[in-house]
């Protein structure tokens, strides 16, 4: 076989990038090669006597093997695929450190030519002669000698042995040549995988005078590629439970969250008190639907609850969560509950949950009669108050975020409001979360927020002032979703 086919090869880089592409190509010139030189022994007539080219011819066969086994590597690769796990033979034993190999590329062969060996059944004077590599690959001693026909289903793997004997009766009876793979058991126990081709010789009157093969050791080629499509199939249901909690996850934030889009006006019936918009952004991937919320609610007794929180985590979990929160909060706030202890409960409620998880809240009751706002916060950014072309920041009560700690009591404050202020309740999730400005996220959405004070003032409407605030927020790249609720204390 002309050695040139194969120097490319022997010096072929690491893939790096745009490599791949360049190995796969160069694996198809060589192909080519081989094909060609193939075909130059085949038309030769192989004459029975001229053992050398029959044996040229064999290799070719085997290394057309290796390079379609190296191109669908290299096409799992280009497409992304992890690589099967690089399996050590199963005799291999553990090495001390070598020193550095002077001739990497002599070993690199020497260990490619263990796993391949050879066979030859004369039928005429029953002998057989094994190469010593393939005493190597069946684990068998040479002094016990080769296998005859008759003896090698001894070592196949029982499940394989009606497939051996098919090959080898369609060869030896009808000329076919031989072309399969088939397990054998060695005498260690351990199973290999072997890849035999092979033809018959005829002799001057046609009948089969011998058989010979080359064969080769597949086994950790066989087991990469099962961990390739195992992986590929895990990959595959993962993806899938990915979806359907995705949209699982979906479906309960619709269902739980405010059904009111635009604007809403509370309370209902009377003179105009609180003019109502709110948005929820969502995160950069669409994969991670959170806990965020946000919530207006008229009460029974005249007066309106603000509230807006975030769960720890994505997916169902969360969202779950934050149903169990956002419903135990509309429930306890129609009874009567002050925003203090309000808070307290939901913290008991978090702490005892089946799921632990971390969540804050702020929540807000706003009285029309007074214009008061009373007002409560576990672990959450402050609401923002806008007056006069001018925004800041309420003083914060104090109140751990919930589900840290058991038993946690959470402080109120009261803030008077005046008509024409502007109330934001927000999420830390509208800002990115890693900052260009080096503070976290919760303070970037303050800063940009109060920053949108001049515009503020001079929208409209809350709907007015949630797009404004979309417009500054809803390009970001989230690494979480967030939410705004906006309030306009009207005349």
């Amino acid at each position: 076989m002309p050695s040139h086919l194969f120097a490319d090869h022997h010096h072929a880089q690491p893939p790096e990038r745009g490599a791949v592409d360049a190995l796969i190509s160069q694996a198809r010139r060589l192909r080519g090669g081989l094909d060609a030189v193939r075909r130059e022994t085949a038309a030769g007539g192989l004459p029975d006597e001229d053992a050398r080219l029959r044996w040229q011819r064999a290799l070719c066969d085997l290394a057309v093997h290796h390079l379609e086994d190296l191109g669908g590597h290299l096409d799992q690769l280009r497409e992304g695929l992890p690589a099967g796990p690089a399996d050590a033979t199963d005799d291999a034993l553990p090495q001390p450190a070598a020193p550095p190999d002077p001739d990497p590329e002599a070993r690199a062969r020497g260990s490619l030519l263990s796993r391949v060996g050879s066979a030859e059944w004369n039928l005429l004077t029953d002998r057989v002669s094994w190469s010593e590599e393939l005493f190597g690959i069946f684990g068998r001693d040479p002094a016990d000698g080769p296998l005859t026909l008759d003896e090698l289903p001894s070592l196949i793997f029982s499940d394989d042995q009606a497939q051996v004997t098919a090959m080898v009766t369609d060869c030896l009876v009808d000329g076919k040549p031989i072309d399969g793979e088939f397990r054998i058991v060695r005498s260690d126990t351990s199973v290999r995988t072997v890849h035999m081709v092979g033809e018959p010789v005829l002799d001057a009157d046609g009948s089969t005078a011998c058989m010979w093969a080359v064969l080769r050791d597949v086994s950790e080629l066989r087991r990469s590629q099962r961990a390739v499509r195992e992986t590929r199939d895990s990959l595959q249901r993962q993806r899938h439970i990915a979806q359907t909690e995705h949209r699982l996850a979906v479906e309960l934030q619709e269902a739980v969250l405010p059904p009111w889009r635009g604007s809403l006006r509370f309370p209902q019936g009377g003179p105009v008190a609180l003019d109502l918009a709110a948005h929820y952004l969502p995160s950069g991937s669409s994969a991670l639907v959170g806990g965020d919320w946000y919530d207006a609610l008229q009460l029974p007794d005249g007066r309106t609850l603000l509230s807006a929180g975030d769960l720890t985590g994505h997916g169902v979990a969360a969202t779950s969560g934050m149903a169990m929160l956002l419903g135990a909060l509309r429930g306890m706030a129609v009874s009567g509950q002050e925003p203090g202890p309000l808070m307290g409960y939901l913290n008991q409620l978090l702490d005892a949950s089946a799921q632990p998880a971390l969540g804050s809240a702020v929540c807000c009751r706003f009285d029309p009669a007074t214009r008061r706002l009373d007002w409560a916060q576990a672990g959450h950014p402050a609401p923002l108050l806008f007056r006069d072309g001018r925004g800041r920041e309420l003083q914060p009560p104090e109140g751990v975020l919930l589900g840290a700690t058991s038993h946690a009591t959470y402080a109120q404050r009261s803030e008077q409001l005046a008509p024409g202020d502007l109330l934001v309740l927000y999420t830390d999730g509208l800002a990115p979360r890693r900052s260009t400005h080096g503070t976290d996220s919760a303070h970037e959405s303050a800063d940009r927020l109060l920053a949108l004070a001049p515009r503020f003032a001079e929208a409209r409407s809350a709907q007015d002032s949630v797009r404004i605030a979309v417009e500054e927020f809803g390009n970001a790249e989230r690494g979480d979703d967030g939410c705004v609720l906006i309030a306009r204390i009207c005349d």
